[in-house]
């Protein structure tokens, strides 16, 4: 049923416009701080600078929730992505290996599990986490590249099977996320929107992945206050019925520090190689 609605959705905003004007790429973006989207702006225009892409953004959200619904509902392209203003896309074919992930996914991100186990993606531990980000170290010595898997599939391209992604980045196909939307009812701040869409499409059947190939900059390391757990109640509540009740693994994270953005992915790239083996 989803499915079908997404579908007539897409239909229906189609046929609303010339095919030839829709840009490839919708970029949905919540920011506040002028110089955070400046940053991130010029940071997409040169990364995707081989498609035609729109960057849309919502500067008074109520909520993230809230404001990439209304970013969706001004979008034009058939592929999106959903992302935090304090990140940066570090390949330079970053949108050529987005958009081969997307002609086998309906949700893709770069970093989530193939296990929920409650309002953290990582608490299953290994192996059911995927992905990979780099982020500062604190005190701003450096940084860290944070690997999320050392398997089989570590090498791959993509991950299958995902059940959950974390939302500094999510991409996705329009008629999914027409079909899903985000639940602003319920996830009214600035957490959790990104299990519960995740999640959802999970549930719901659609393809999600976690992309092996792309490397991103989170120039944050997350903090679970007493804000983001009240949101980790709610989203435990919706979701009690569904989420595992197995045990959770090692919570394996394997780390490389390095001095600056360009030796997190020069180790990237061999761990992608596999010259950089983790014990």
């Amino acid at each position: 049923m989803a499915r079908r609605l997404g579908l007539r959705a897409r239909a229906s905003i189609a046929n609303a416009r010339p095919l030839s004007a829709l840009p490839h790429l919708s970029v949905v973006i919540c920011s506040i701080d002028d110089e955070r989207f400046g940053r991130i702006s010029a940071n997409l225009a040169q990364r995707l600078s081989g498609i035609s892409h729109e960057v849309i953004r919502i500067d008074d959200a109520s909520s993230l929730a809230e404001g990439y619904n209304r970013g969706l509902d001004r979008s034009r392209a058939d592929l999106l992505i959903f992302c935090h203003d304090y990140i940066e896309l570090l390949q330079t074919d970053v949108a050529a290996r987005l958009l081969a992930q997307l002609k086998h996914h309906d949700v893709v991100g770069v970093a989530g599990t193939t296990r929920l186990m409650d309002s953290h993606w990582g608490s299953a531990g290994a192996p059911a986490t995927h992905g990979q980000v780099l982020q500062p170290l604190e005190g701003n010595e450096g940084y860290v590249l944070n690997v999320f898997c050392q398997d089989d599939d570590a090498r791959d391209a993509s991950h299958h099977n995902i059940q959950a992604l974390d939302g500094l980045f999510i991409a996705a196909r329009r008629d999914a996320a027409l079909a899903l939307r985000f639940d602003a009812a319920t996830f009214d701040g600035f957490h959790l929107y990104d299990l519960d869409f995740s999640f959802r499409a999970h549930l719901a059947g659609y393809r999600v992945g976690v992309c092996h190939d792309i490397l991103i900059y989170h120039q944050s390391n997350g903090h679970k206050d007493a804000v983001w757990q009240g949101y980790g109640v709610r989203f435990e509540d919706k979701y009690a019925a569904q989420l595992s009740r197995e045990p959770a693994g090692p919570p394996l994270v394997y780390q490389v520090r390095v001095p600056d953005k360009a030796g997190g992915l020069a180790a990237f790239s061999r761990v992608m190689k596999g010259e950089m083996v983790f014990r």
